[in-house]
């Protein structure tokens, strides 16, 4: 799904990252010379308003550091696409972001090495040249037309009333109806909450409504257990999980239970697991796939350094897939990371593992059937 609420700018980084290691002292730099450029402009926000506005430039440098990182400069014209939905949202005009690109791009690019410098300029001047024609809104998500289209309106309706008792007995009756758990997973929980996300973008709702809609989603993607462990056993075994500092972990989840529903044995991480964690719940499943998850573009360098570790492990290391927001993006990301493949869904991502692995044979753990 889009991407909800922002990273927080914490300083823990696995990898030094010439940017995001310096991004207070650099997001300063840049504001001191957007308010000197335009004192007019600017005077209207305040000292609090000041301080705003060293936020967003800090979540701009971290975005770009990552696409420096990457070398990718369209991941950073696809955050520019995003943020650019956000401020017309909040009534922050185009040519103000584009001139707050333009001052971030020449501040970083003479504070960092040549070979960054030049990251930095592509990146930048990717997401400037797209900006005049990037949309200002995002197409909804939830359709009529689409299929369970109106049992997937309803839900939102409940969803955004805060009526949860409404929003389960729609899946409920459902499911009696004859509606399969994939079909729901895909066509009624999927985008439903791409449209929450969409509609905090455009500060529509709030992001308490979004949190609502997304515990809620869980509990009755829960109450859908009984038939989602009901699949024969295969003798297969995966680690499903987000990486440190991500916090969005029901699309990861949905995966899990899609392996689940085809024979797997899914040992579901959630957000923000640690990368020990991850390490150690892969060589004890003797996992044969790893399914990571980021939706925030920031982490993507977490990505890289998840997969890294796994693969530095002792024995067998298992294919990688990942997804999420940037991947979705970004075609060859997935590449840069250092994965096996990239999976743009849950049940993708089941019959892209299911080539990887090759003929199903047990899997590696001891004691595991």
């Amino acid at each position: 799904m889009p991407e909800t609420v922002r990273p927080s700018l914490d300083p823990i980084r696995i990898a030094s990252n010439p940017i995001a290691d310096r991004r207070s002292e650099l997001a300063r730099a840049v504001v001191a010379i957007q308010f000197e450029r335009r004192p007019a402009r600017y005077a209207r926000y305040g000292e609090a308003g000041r301080e705003r506005c060293v936020e967003d430039v800090g979540f701009h440098l971290l975005y770009l550091a990552e696409a420096v990182a990457a070398d990718s400069p369209a991941l950073f014209r696809e955050y520019v696409a995003w943020v650019k939905v956000l401020f017309a949202g909040i009534g922050i005009p185009d040519e103000e972001l584009g001139e707050s690109l333009e001052i971030l791009r020449d501040v970083v690019a003479v504070r960092v090495d040549p070979a960054t410098s030049t990251r930095v300029r592509a990146c930048v001047g990717e997401g400037l040249a797209a900006l005049p024609a990037l949309p200002r809104e995002v197409p909804p998500f939830v359709r009529s037309d689409a299929p369970l289209g109106a049992l997937a309106r309803a839900y939102l309706d409940a969803l955004l009333s805060g009526d949860r008792r409404r929003a389960a007995l729609l899946v409920t009756d459902a499911v009696a109806g004859g509606a399969t758990v994939p079909d729901l997973y895909l066509h009624v929980f999927q985008p439903t909450l791409r449209e929450i996300g969409r509609l905090w973008q455009t500060r529509a709702i709030t992001v308490a409504h979004e949190h609502f809609a997304t515990a809620a989603t869980q509990t009755i993607m829960g109450q859908l257990y009984p038939a989602i462990f009901a699949a024969e056993r295969r003798g297969l075994s995966m680690v499903a999980t987000c990486v440190s500092g991500e916090q969005h972990e029901i699309g990861i989840r949905m995966v899990a239970d899609f392996f689940e529903m085809a024979g797997w044995d899914s040992h579901y991480l959630g957000a923000n697991a640690p990368v020990d964690r991850v390490v150690r719940s892969v060589r004890e499943r003797g996992a044969r796939v790893l399914a990571v998850s980021a939706t925030i573009t920031g982490h993507v360098g977490r990505v890289a350094a998840l997969i890294s570790a796994v693969r530095a492990e002792s024995g067998e290391p298992p294919h990688v897939l990942v997804g999420g927001y940037p991947f979705n993006l970004v075609p060859d990301l997935w590449r840069t990371v250092g994965a096996d493949a990239f999976a743009p869904g849950a049940e993708e991502a089941v019959a892209i593992a299911e080539g990887l692995i090759g003929p199903a044979a047990p899997d590696r753990a001891a004691g595991v059937a």
